[in-house]
C-alpha cells in the first residue's frame, strides 16, 4: 500500500474495515455487481476469460486449506460453511473430485 500511495500521491487515502470500500462511503463496502464489473474488467487486463464475485474467496480457502495442512475445520468456519461436505464441493474436493484426479493419475 505504501508503494501505491508513493506512486500515486494525488489519489485520496481511504481508511475502512472493508477490502472494497466504498468511494463515496468508505464506511460501506462496494456491492455485488460493482464488484463484479472490476473484476470483469480485471480480467479482460490480465487475459483471464472468467474471473467471479467467488474467485478470490475461493482462491483464499484454497490457499489457506492447503497452507493450513488440510486444515479443512479451518477453512470451514472462515467461510462460514455449515459442514466439511460443503467446504469440500466448494474447493473442488469432494468424492468425485478426488476420483477424478485418481483416474488421471499413472500408478504405472
Amino acid at each position: 500500500m505504501t508503494e501505491y500511495q508513493e506512486k500515486h500521491p494525488d489519489q485520496p487515502i481511504f481508511t475502512s474495515e472493508w477490502l472494497f470500500p466504498s468511494i463515496k462511503n468508505p464506511s460501506k463496502h462496494i456491492d455485488e455487481r460493482r464488484y463484479y464489473m472490476i473484476m470483469h474488467k480485471v480480467g479482460e487486463v490480465i487475459n483471464i476469460d472468467y474471473l467471479g464475485t467467488h474467485t478470490m474467496r475461493k482462491t483464499g480457502a484454497y490457499r489457506v486449506y492447503e497452507q493450513s495442512n488440510h486444515n479443512i475445520a479451518l477453512v470451514m468456519q472462515l467461510l462460514n460453511h455449515s459442514s466439511e461436505k460443503v467446504t469440500l464441493a466448494y474447493l473442488g474436493l469432494d468424492k468425485e473430485a478426488r476420483e477424478h484426479i485418481l483416474d488421471t493419475i499413472d500408478f504405472g
